[in-house]
């Protein structure tokens, strides 16, 4: 049995070594366990002091098990105690278990240091309003507050602030206190007014303002005054504001030059950035990951790729031994500059030799494949991941979509939600452009539908996406709809609706929308004259085209490409305009490619202009001899000036060469099944209902005068003949399964591969009219949409 002085000094040797415990390490945790083992072993029971010493030694080693199993055994632990458990907890995440122990402290024995660690706690859990509530309790009790309860509840404020009342009440609490000249809380006040100034409910301009206030009369500023401020202009896009910050510094604190050249590279200001690069190094100020990332970045954004080249040699040759964190950053920096300048191998390289890897550096290296559209690869390695989030899927389901494999995309999207990933509206996006290419309006529609249900009918890719679905699904007024009801569009949402009435034979409309386009100061790219140009070779308009053409580099000084010349010549060879045609070829600035002279030969093949439509396939024989749309137009050529012995001579050139003409195959999407019919089609199990129906149909149209082209007929053979190949073609029988299930008076959408026959154009307009209907065609080039006998097209095709 001890007496009471041997227990005492007994305390004060354990207190004695646990103070050696400082600082916190492994080692010194160590000792603390060894200490607290010795303690058990005599018998003695720690008090006080002595066991909040231990419960913080544990907690602060991760080990809040043991921490919170002395807490336990404790009859009334004291505020102290419960404070280091409500901070360790917290910092760990648990903030629930944290809330507990705080909930259970009595009123009575609350303090200041109590709350702090609460409030932090919220701030942690990213819950603002949290801690604000926790203040509000914390001043009704009467309890003071203190540096460290402003500092942390006006962090917490700036997680959620959005009006300047609340920046001005917690502005008045500070002052009010007497703590309006400390540093940290100034430095936390200027953050919640720059946080708030990006605010869509408030003037940037005049909070921005209050905060240059309060950091020019700050008597005392530090690495975090600086930061904050030059951080709060870029934040709200004042690069210049943010710069004059930076030149008035005195010191040269490298935190402060990484924000400003962060900011340049967020804002597109590639040049400054590099420009500022290169004066760190002459003002002697080190760099560090943040100045290489941000470097690597611009670079790989401006398609510098030599000179990010020459940064990845310098940290090679100046980073001998780099920590975890910098090697990890700058590596995936530098998997990004690689494949963003098309060198996907050289990522690959970097991302294989990297010593630790992220998710950000797996996700860097995938975008690379599918930018590169190397889906293949891509697919191979996204197997491979070892985890994956909700980029890594949005990455893989927008590439599939981007490269044609749409029923992956979708089959990917529904895998995503599967295995508990909510998706977001780019990866809506991703799969609604499937539906798109699919032309599966139905599951387009079901994905709007869902759209909307999550909250995601404002995005702006998703609202694109949805434009381009519902235009290529040959619903080209629901398209307008949403266009018209997105809260806000940029230059894409112009180019895909103006590009949607083009296709669909609203040439006029088409170009009413470009002059109100030009009208809201949206200026043109080269893509919104590409569906300009278009939008006026669908409808004819040969002057409109040509001045819009020329408008491209004398008002917008935007150089015309190969495809816009391709759209002209082919604008200009439909009209039959082949010497204006001939001119604009032999003027252009490069060496004409395939498809100038596939433009050229379609027009030639329109209007039977032989010598000039040779001459265009001979050149196509020598750019591109594998493609078999030469073949097959010039084949058609010579078949409707009835020289068989030429058509001959090409399909034996075809034969030899190994060329093989693409099938021609229709489809249409009854009841959520998508239903494909091929020329002269035995295989669909209900094709023969369809023949019996389109027979009967025939006669009804012979009735109002329909006459079958057999012209179209590209064979030597009996009129009788070509009479039954032309009932038999894909186009046709899709239309008519779609007469035969669709509800009555429903639509009739079918999709072509191939350019929609001659004949067939014709037939429909009769088939419209007898059965009063609207019948929708999407061929390979455009929209038909045939009505009360006519065509959206004006024949014009």
């Amino acid at each position: 049995m001890r007496n009471v002085a041997d227990v005492r000094r007994l305390a004060n040797w354990y207190a004695a070594q646990l103070k050696q415990c400082c600082p916190h390490n492994p080692t010194s945790y160590s000792i603390a366990r060894i200490v607290h083992a010795h303690m058990i072993a005599s018998g003695f029971n720690p008090r006080g002091h002595i066991l909040h010493r231990l419960i913080d030694v544990y907690c602060k080693s991760s080990d809040l098990v043991s921490g919170h199993h002395l807490f336990d055994e404790i009859p009334h632990p004291d505020v102290v105690a419960r404070t280091t458990l409500i901070s360790a907890h917290s910092s760990t995440g648990n903030h629930n278990l944290a809330r507990e122990i705080f909930v259970g402290t009595p009123l009575g024995i609350r303090d200041t240091v109590c709350y702090n660690a609460m409030i932090t706690g919220y701030s942690r859990n990213n819950d603002g309003f949290g801690a604000i509530e926790l203040f509000r309790d914390m001043l009704r009790t009467n309890i003071r507050p203190d540096n460290f309860t402003f500092t942390s509840v006006l962090g917490a404020l700036a997680l959620i602030v959005e009006e300047e009342k609340q920046c001005q009440q917690m502005h008045c609490a500070v002052v009010k206190s007497g703590t309006g000249f400390v540093t940290s809380i100034l430095n936390a006040l200027m953050s919640v007014y720059v946080k708030c100034a990006s605010s869509p409910l408030v003037s940037s301009s005049s909070l921005m303002t209050v905060a240059r206030k309060l950091f020019d009369e700050m008597t005392g500023r530090d690495e975090l005054s600086w930061t904050t401020m030059i951080a709060g202009y870029v934040r709200n896009g004042d690069l210049d504001a943010a710069r004059q910050i930076l030149d008035g510094m005195t010191e040269k604190l490298v935190v402060a030059w990484n924000a400003m050249m962060s900011g340049y590279v967020h804002h597109g200001f590639f040049l400054e950035a590099l420009e500022m690069f290169r004066k760190m190094y002459l003002l002697g100020i080190q760099w560090d990951e943040f100045t290489y990332t941000s470097v690597l970045s611009a670079c790989a954004n401006a398609g510098f790729f030599k000179h990010g080249k020459q940064v990845h040699a310098y940290i090679l040759r100046t980073e001998a031994s780099p920590s975890i964190d910098f090697s990890l950053s700058v590596n995936n920096a530098l998997v990004t500059l690689y494949w963003k300048c098309g060198k996907v191998d050289g990522a690959r390289q970097v991302f294989n030799q990297m010593p630790l890897k992220d998710l950000v550096s797996w996700n860097a290296i995938l975008s690379g494949y599918v930018n590169a559209g190397r889906i293949a690869e891509a697919k191979s390695f996204f197997k491979k991941m070892p985890e994956r989030n909700l980029l890594t899927w949005t990455v893989m389901i927008s590439g599939l979509a981007q490269n044609g494999f749409c029923e992956e995309a979708l089959k990917l999207f529904n895998r995503m939600k599967l295995e508990g990933f909510e998706p977001c509206d780019y990866a809506f996006a991703g799969a609604i452009i499937s539906c798109a290419w699919l032309a599966a309006l139905e599951h387009g529609r079901q994905l709007h539908g869902q759209l909307v249900r999550l909250g995601f009918d404002s995005s702006l890719s998703a609202g694109n996406a949805l434009i381009t679905m519902y235009a290529k699904c040959g619903v080209v007024e629901d398209a307008h709809y949403v266009f018209l009801t997105m809260p806000y569009v940029d230059s894409v949402s112009w180019n895909a609706m103006i590009a949607a009435l083009g296709q669909h034979g609203r040439g006029a409309q088409a170009l009413e929308l470009f002059e109100l386009m030009l009208k809201e100061d949206i200026l043109p790219d080269r893509i919104t004259f590409l569906t300009v140009i278009s939008a006026c070779n669908h409808a004819g308009l040969v002057e409109e085209g040509h001045h819009y053409f020329n408008s491209m580099s004398s008002l917008y000084g935007i150089c015309p490409g190969e495809d816009h010349y391709a759209r002209m010549i082919d604008l200009l060879c439909r009209a039959g305009k082949f010497s204006e045609a001939k001119d604009m070829i032999e003027t252009m600035p490069v060496e004409p490619s395939a498809p100038i002279w596939e433009a050229l030969l379609a027009g030639c093949r329109i209007h039977g202009n032989m010598d000039l439509g040779i001459q265009a396939a001979d050149r196509l024989f020598e750019l591109v001899p594998q493609h078999d749309g030469t073949y097959v137009l010039l084949s058609n050529m010579f078949a409707t000036a009835g020289r068989w012995d030429d058509v001959a001579k090409v399909r034996k050139l075809m034969r030899d060469k190994g060329v093989k003409k693409e099938p021609g195959c229709s489809w249409i999407e009854v009841e959520n099944k998508v239903h494909v019919f091929v020329v002269d089609d035995l295989m669909h199990p209900e094709v023969q209902a369809v023949y019996n129906y389109l027979d009967e149909l025939g006669l009804k149209m012979r009735k109002l005068g329909y006459i079958p082209d057999t012209k179209f007929v590209l064979h030597d053979m009996e009129s009788e003949q070509k009479e039954y190949i032309l009932s038999t073609h894909s186009e046709k029988l899709a239309v008519g399964f779609g007469l035969l299930k669709l509800p009555l008076g429903a639509t009739v959408r079918v999709f072509k591969n191939l350019r929609i026959c001659g004949d067939c154009h014709n037939a429909f307009k009769f088939m419209s009219k007898v059965v009063e209907r609207e019948i929708v065609v999407r061929d390979g080039k455009r929209f038909h949409h045939f009505k009360n006998g006519e065509c959206s097209c004006g024949n014009y095709w």
